[in-house]
């Protein structure tokens, strides 16, 4: 009777060709084959890269509107402080919030009365502002006198050969003088800057590159 319980029990027991091995099997849902990317055509490339340089520009664009852009110095009326072939950049944006200010170092427009004598219209000066809206300025025995006060100049190359009555400055203009004083091209020829005519202020020189530095 042992013997038949025995059996039977044993015959109950899966034999090893029936045990499946206790492996994990991935199936194709769990383990997905990866996608292969579409193949972008030529004329999809072209237009990507259209549209880079597209925006590239028109970020280029509003920065030298609004911001910020490069100038080149072609005249020496501005030495020792800026020569011959510098390279600056002028920003835009101090103006938007306060007025210019006494020694700024400002481009602009030509006025009227630079155009009157064949100047462009686009043809940019740069000069260093001496006097503000309401100052009255003189040039008198080799010094700048603004209030009837003399300039102490350190930035000047020479002190001004010449001689100028007292004039005042009227509303929204500037009175501007190069810092080389005998050969400028400035106020004291053709008159005020107008506020308007203002292209921004020189702030720092890039090139060339061993004299990199602030514009002051």
């Amino acid at each position: 009777m042992d013997e038949f319980y025995l059996i039977e029990e044993l015959r109950s027991v899966p034999t090893l060709a029936t045990i499946k091995p206790m492996t994990s099997q991935k199936t194709s849902e769990q383990n997905p084959s990866p996608s292969i990317p579409a193949v972008k055509s030529a004329s999809q490339i072209w237009w990507d890269n259209f549209q880079i340089l597209f925006v590239a520009l028109i970020l280029a664009l509003l920065i030298r509107l609004f911001v910020a852009e490069p100038r080149f110095i072609p005249s020496d009326s501005m030495v020792p402080t800026l020569e011959i072939g510098d390279r600056l950049v002028v920003e835009k944006v101090s103006y938007r919030l306060h007025p210019p200010s006494f020694g700024d170092i400002i481009v602009f427009d030509p006025p009227p009365q630079l155009q009157s004598l064949g100047f462009s219209k686009d043809q940019a000066f740069i000069k260093r502002i001496i006097a503000t809206p309401g100052q009255t300025v003189n040039v008198l025995n080799g010094k700048v006198h603004v209030n009837n006060q003399a300039l102490v100049e350190p930035y000047i190359a020479a002190p001004p050969n010449y001689l100028l009555e007292p004039v005042k400055v009227p509303p929204g203009q500037f009175f501007v003088m190069g810092d080389n004083r005998p050969n400028s091209n400035d106020s004291h020829v053709w008159g005020f800057v107008p506020s308007q005519n203002i292209i921004g202020r020189a702030v720092l020189r890039f090139y060339p590159f061993d004299r990199v530095g602030r514009v002051q």
